[in-house]
């Protein structure tokens, strides 16, 4: 009887090591699918589904005709731009510094039709401008942010001034401050 107990004992032994063997094999499984699922999405696996599916990764080259051009999204039709003359203003400085803005700038109309009305309110625009411009400082100018701004307020003031023409944008041809 002794036997058999110890016989018994070995073979319980040898079960748990076996399902503790079979966890570790599905846990390496589950860790191996997780990471090819990630490096699937991420993108990282894409230049070996190219090469196994015979794809060509290199990107073709497309020809672009005047007619896409003209069909693409974004891309205004009948615009017209209207040059505005140079302008040149003292800056609010405060103290006793001065500082000068020279500027160009360039209005894209929505339609060219509008052009002769827009240029009928040139007059209107300029004083618009440099009554803005004027009251500004030289910090108002400075930076990426400063430019943006800048737009943004001229375009507001000529879309006012311009009425009922439609001016899409303000282009800055050259600007300096001194």
């Amino acid at each position: 009887m002794g036997e058999e107990a110890d016989e018994i004992e070995m073979d319980e032994g040898g079960g748990g090591r076996s399902k503790k063997m079979l966890v570790v094999v599905i846990l390496i499984v589950l860790l191996l699918l997780g990471g090819a699922a990630a490096a699937y999405f991420t993108g990282l696996l894409q230049p070996v589904i190219d090469m196994l599916s015979g794809g060509d990764s290199a990107p073709t080259e497309e020809v672009i005709s005047e007619s896409s051009i003209e069909d693409a999204p974004g891309v205004p039709e009948n615009v017209g731009f209207v040059d505005l003359p140079e302008i040149l203003v003292n800056l609010n400085a405060g103290g006793g510094k001065q500082s000068y803005l020279k500027i160009r700038v360039s209005l894209e109309v929505a339609d060219q039709a509008m052009l002769p009305q827009v240029e009928e309110m040139m007059p209107r625009i300029v004083d618009n401008f440099q009554v803005y411009l004027r009251e500004l400082r030289p910090e108002d100018l400075s930076g990426s942010e400063g430019m943006f701004r800048l737009r943004e307020e001229l375009l507001i003031r000529v879309s006012a001034a311009a009425k009922p023409a439609k001016i899409n944008d303000v282009l800055f041809k050259e600007m300096l401050v001194q």
